[in-house]
């Protein structure tokens, strides 16, 4: 069944997609086709697997409804894994080995690697969440530590210079060199875009929070909208446009940094 339109049987139209896949390029998914993934831990919860290192990405990202006393405790993670598990929806409780708390919609929870999350739905309603997992790159010196926080609670930036276009920075990597990777929340008013087009080694995995939007990726561009889900791979051509009516464009997004190039 898929996953988040519950689409089962015959369908009287043809069979039609937006989602594009180019392997160690681009990929774009849509919510029609989404399809739930078994994954040992994850009880009484819709989960579907969205970037792997199968599709070119040095991470992993998954889209989880937890119902209504859905859970992890086995814990999010891994040996040497980072994590981070954002709200989208919803209210669950979370813990590692350093912190618990009460997440709603906006939260988030960044574990450093060793430190694996686990959640639990004690609210009856669904919750929905965003979830990353990537390996921890070390640096003697440095280390990472717990972050929990909301971004309803943290003030919207000007980016680079336009004030029709802010950002939100949910981790502290631009001043810790502990942090190997960021997330941000990058939201455009309508008829807004990035100041040019981006082409850099960081990866992305996107996920559309709210609006419309035409993408620039490689040499197309493509319609995205809330519930869409892209990833971008390292030196891909990248920016857009929103568009649309009443409702901006913004859209959580992972980025790798504070590392030496290996050779």
């Amino acid at each position: 069944m898929s996953y988040l339109n519950k689409q089962t049987g015959y369908r009287e139209e043809l069979l039609l997609t937006r989602s594009v896949i180019k392997k160690e390029n681009w990929v774009l998914l849509e919510p029609d086709g989404i399809v739930k993934n078994a994954i040992p831990g994850y009880e009484n919860c819709d989960v579907t697997i969205l970037a792997t290192p199968a599709m070119g990405a040095s991470f992993a990202d998954y889209l989880v409804t937890a119902h209504a006393g859905g859970k992890n405790a086995k814990g999010i993670g891994g040996e040497g894994i980072e994590t981070f598990l954002f709200v989208i929806n919803g209210e669950v409780k979370v813990k590692n080995a350093d912190e618990e708390a009460t997440l709603t919609e906006g939260g988030y929870m960044y574990s450093p690697a060793g430190k694996d999350i686990c959640f639990e739905n004690v609210s009856g309603a669904d919750a929905s969440m965003f979830v990353y997992r990537r390996r921890y790159e070390t640096i003697e010196g440095y280390a990472a530590h717990t972050v929990v926080a909301n971004t309803n609670d943290m003030e919207w930036i000007e980016y680079e210079g336009m004030d029709n276009c802010h950002i939100k920075d949910l981790l502290p990597a631009a001043s810790n060199f502990g942090f190997d990777m960021n997330m941000h929340i990058l939201k455009f008013k309508l008829g807004a875009s990035h100041g040019y087009i981006e082409t850099h080694l960081q990866e992305h995995g996107m996920y559309f929070l709210s609006g419309k939007g035409m993408y620039r990726v490689d040499d197309e561009w493509v319609p995205v909208k809330k519930g869409d889900y892209m990833f971008l791979d390292a030196y891909c051509p990248q920016a857009c446009y929103a568009v649309g009516r009443g409702e901006d464009l913004a859209y959580i997004y992972s980025k790798d940094c504070n590392r030496e190039v290996q050779l």
